[in-house]
This record gives structure tokens, C-alpha cells and sequence, in this order.
């Protein structure tokens, strides 16, 4: 249930870029964490000569053009703000919906462009203090349009991004639990308290939804709160089981907030010794399966069987 890695704005030309400055990892127990370094308008790349020279043209929302000379040189990420927004601003952990194009610094040529539209949706992605993400967004208000000089890297040239910022989503509304709209899985336990899930043969619920299986009487879990607590993970396009503590026979221990969205808000708010249940929709676990986001899980409602045992505050 590690919180699933910021994507490379899933456009393969930025991919190893914007990879090089993430550092969750959610194939792996450790947990991943982020300095607050002043805040994502403080992270924000400062504007240079090359951003500052970029003509762009076309609406807002739609593919655009840029005009620079070329080829570009740059040492460092430079960000420049063509159009500022008027929507909700960025803040730390927030989730962006984007659209972002591609050009060669060496030809001014486009290379590649997504988000744009129904046909071509980019899954919205966590802005995060010290991630590197907040180099490109910043603190942007949605409906704003960003233009990045980025160094090459490798064998690939200098490029120029235009990033428009279309929705943010402030983190603590990002996949609120709702009610359920359809069948939940059923859970039964062995004489160990091993759970069981059987999942329906129908469509799963949207968004995420929680049930309390059984009510502890100790303190409740807060956000950052360190928890330790046992679960079973199963995806309900088969039923199977991906990971469980109790097969492993050692209960797990992280932070509520180094989790995916829909295990946070799952756990958050419950008094210790409660067991509950929660499905989850691809967008609020491990993202939407597309060709920048091949993890095991990407795609799958998932479903996990959750006891929490303890729970200690964050540190500081």
C-alpha cells in the first residue's frame, strides 16, 4: 500500500526527468518521506533567459505552439509563468491534472503531447515539498500555463515544456470516503482472526469507501501518525491476494501519510483496535495502468482487510 511513485507527468519525454526528482517507491516496505524546504513556492524553478524568450500561442487547455531560437543551452531548469490562473492554488500534497507538451531545444520541433481533452487523460498526480516536483508547478493556480527550459540529459537534447495546470485538488480532499454505490466484499476470519475476503461478481464501488468491521475503544489515528497495525491486500479483478501481514506473520509499521490515498484515508480517524474494511478505485490506490505507469497494482480497484494495533504521533 506504499504511496505509488510521481509518474514523469506520464509523457515519456519527460519521464527520466521528472523520475530523477521523486523519491517514493511503493515496490518496496521502506517508507518514503519529504522535507518541507519552505514550501512549493519556494521550490519553484526561477525564471532565465531561454523560459523568458518562449513565445506561446493557443488556448488554454488545447495543444499549443512555441516559438524560441534554437538550440536552446541551459544549465539549469528555468520556469517562466505565461498565463497566471485564477483557481485554486498548489500547496503540499495537493493533486494536479495537467496537460503538458514537448518541444526539441535543438529543432523547436514538438515531440510529444498529452492530457489534452477526453481522448488523451493524464491521471492527476501529488505535488509534494521536496520531491522535486515543485521545480515544475510551484505553488500554480489552476488555469495557469508554465514554460520550462530543461537541461538534456543523456542522449536527449534540451527541451522546452508547456505545462497547463488544469485542476488542483487540495490534498485533504482528495478521495474523501463516500458511501458505497455497490456490492462490498464479505469478510470472514479464522480461529487465528485471519480474514478471508470474498469479492461480489459485479462492479466495484467508486471512490473509496470504508466499513468498520469491529470498533476499538483506544486513541485515534491522526494524520502522520505512526501506525502499526495488520492487513490483507486483494484486487477485485480476481480475488487474489497481493500482500498481507498476516501471511507474512509480522505486523507493518509506517506512517499514515507514506501510504497510497485511499489506505490513509482508510485508517485515519480510527480509534486503535478497530478492524476495517476498504475498497479503493485505481485513482485513490496505485494509478491508472498506462504505458509511464506499469506497476503490478496500476489499474486495480483494490480491497484491503485492515487491524490496527497502535498508533504513536508523528515525530515533532
Amino acid at each position: 500500500m506504499r504511496s505509488r511513485p510521481l509518474v514523469a507527468l506520464t509523457v515519456a519525454a519527460a519521464a527520466a526527468l521528472f523520475l530523477a526528482g521523486c523519491t517514493s517507491n511503493p515496490d518496496t516496505d521502506p517508507t518514503a518521506t519529504t522535507v518541507d524546504d519552505g514550501g512549493l513556492c519556494a521550490a519553484a524553478a526561477e525564471p532565465g533567459p531561454v523560459s523568458e524568450s518562449v513565445t506561446v500561442e493557443g488556448e488554454f487547455g488545447a495543444i499549443p505552439t512555441a516559438t524560441f531560437s534554437t538550440p536552446i543551452a541551459v544549465d539549469a531548469m528555468q520556469r517562466s509563468v505565461a498565463i497566471d490562473g485564477d483557481g485554486t492554488p498548489l500547496t503540499d500534497g495537493a493533486y494536479v491534472t495537467y496537460a503538458l507538451t514537448v518541444f526539441d531545444g535543438d529543432t523547436g520541433e514538438q515531440v510529444d503531447a498529452a492530457g489534452y481533452g477526453d481522448t488523451d487523460p493524464l491521471a492527476p498526480i501529488p505535488v509534494e515539498v521536496g520531491t522535486g516536483i515543485g521545480e515544475f508547478f510551484g505553488c500554480a493556480k489552476a488555469g495557469s500555463r508554465i514554460v520550462l527550459a530543461v537541461p538534456g540529459q543523456g542522449d536527449v537534447a534540451a527541451q522546452i515544456y508547456v505545462l497547463d495546470v488544469l485542476e488542483v485538488t487540495p490534498a485533504d480532499q482528495w478521495c474523501q470516503v463516500v458511501e458505497a454505490d455497490a456490492a462490498m466484499p464479505t469478510v470472514t476470519f479464522d480461529d487465528a482472526g485471519v480474514p478471508t475476503v470474498t469479492v461480489p461478481g459485479s462492479a466495484p464501488p467508486s471512490g473509496v469507501v470504508v466499513e468498520v468491521l469491529e470498533e476499538g475503544d483506544g486513541d485515534v489515528v491522526e494524520p502522520g501518525d505512526s501506525v502499526t497495525l495488520n492487513y490483507t491486500g486483494v484486487k477485485w479483478s480476481d480475488g487474489s491476494v497481493f500482500d498481507s501481514s498476516w501471511e507474512r506473520g509480522s505486523p507493518a509499521t509506517f506512517a499514515t501519510t507514506d501510504v497510497v490515498s485511499g489506505f490513509q484515508r482508510a485508517i485515519e480517524g480510527q480509534k486503535v483496535g478497530s478492524t476495517v474494511l476498504v475498497t479503493m478505485s485505481p485513482l485513490c490506490g496505485y494509478g491508472d495502468a498506462s504505458a509511464t505507469n506499469t506497476h503490478e497494482l496500476a489499474g486495480e480497484t483494490l480491497v484491503f482487510v485492515v487491524e490496527i494495533i497502535s498508533s504513536e504521533p508523528a515525530a515533532g
